[in-house]
């Protein structure tokens, strides 16, 4: 390397991914130099692990966005590019995620493929793929295998699905009725806000991304409302599992609405203390979700 280059300014295509999210990250929440950034809170937001996101921060650290302070932790010192969206790519992409859920849910794709099967398959350009292929390993549901191709890193079918419901019958509730439970004033404000927007927006198939993640972020914020870690490793393990299969949304968006109603049932119960109907509309809700067929 010349000039005394750092490795830290060598980095893959799945880091600049994942730096740019943190670009965006920042922008969204509105921070500004002397910010702190904490690890932890990066990760819980972007669905990874703390590994990568340290990894990530060294490289802005090398580019003179962050550094770390002893005591302290990362702090902002210049404010990252903005990203300019690019929504003809992300809908490619989008399309290109709803396909791949559609073929892995039938069977049809694989527990390892390649960049190249998926650009022939689906006739899309390679940095679709990439991008697509990015977000999957980002939400650990994909990983690239040593030397060459891809595989995927869960297993969802029907009897996984319903253990996974009867499980979350146990857990949900339960974490409403933690002692330490406390929900986040400015959290409901803002997946209610979501909940509402969801209803409003244009529907398409690819809109089943963007419903499956929000839905995620619902049941993730009860979970850290417990104030107990194990329910919320739980249910943000719950949603890795599940997330593929969900994409291929199959329920139409009559089901769309009922999810809200009874999400925000939910959340009308919490914010108004009475923790007890909460969760028992919260074991209705994943009860009724259960015994809607898979296919």
């Amino acid at each position: 390397m010349q000039n005394g280059e750092s490795m830290t300014n060598v980095t893959t295509p799945l880091q600049e991914g994942l730096i740019e999210r943190i670009y965006d990250r920042i922008h969204i929440d509105g921070l500004t130099p002397g910010a702190r950034l904490n690890e932890k809170r990066l990760a819980e937001q972007l669905h990874v692990s703390r590994s990568p996101i340290r990894a990530a921060l060294d490289v802005m650290a090398s580019r003179g966005l962050v550094v770390r302070r002893p005591q302290r932790g990362v702090e902002l010192i210049a404010m990252p590019p903005k990203n300019d969206p690019e929504p003809l790519q992300e809908s490619a992409q989008n399309d290109l995620l709803v396909k791949i859920a559609r073929d892995r849910d039938q069977g049809d794709l694989g527990d390892e493929f390649s960049e190249t099967e998926l650009m022939q398959r689906y006739g899309v350009a390679r940095n679709v793929v990439r991008h697509a292929l990015g977000m999957l390993a980002d939400l650990d549901m994909a990983q690239r295998k040593p030397g060459y191709g891809w595989r995927f890193l869960t297993v969802w079918n029907r009897e996984i699905r319903l253990e996974s419901y009867r499980f979350r019958m146990i857990i949900e509730p339960a974490a409403i009725l933690e002692p330490a439970f406390s929900l986040n004033a400015g959290w409901a404000r803002t997946i209610r806000q979501q909940h509402e927007s969801s209803l409003t927006s244009p529907w398409s198939e690819a809109s089943s991304i963007s419903f499956f993640e929000m839905n995620a972020a619902f049941h993730e914020g009860i979970a850290a409302a417990s104030g107990n870690r194990f329910f919320l490793e739980s249910m943000r393990r719950q949603n890795r599992l599940r997330r593929l299969a969900n994409y291929n949304w199959r329920h139409g968006f009559e089901r769309v609405r009922a999810n809200y109603a009874e999400h925000m049932a939910v959340l009308d119960h919490l914010e108004g203390g009475d923790f007890e109907m909460a969760a028992l509309l919260m074991r209705r809700h994943l009860q009724f979700a259960s015994n809607i067929p898979a296919s």
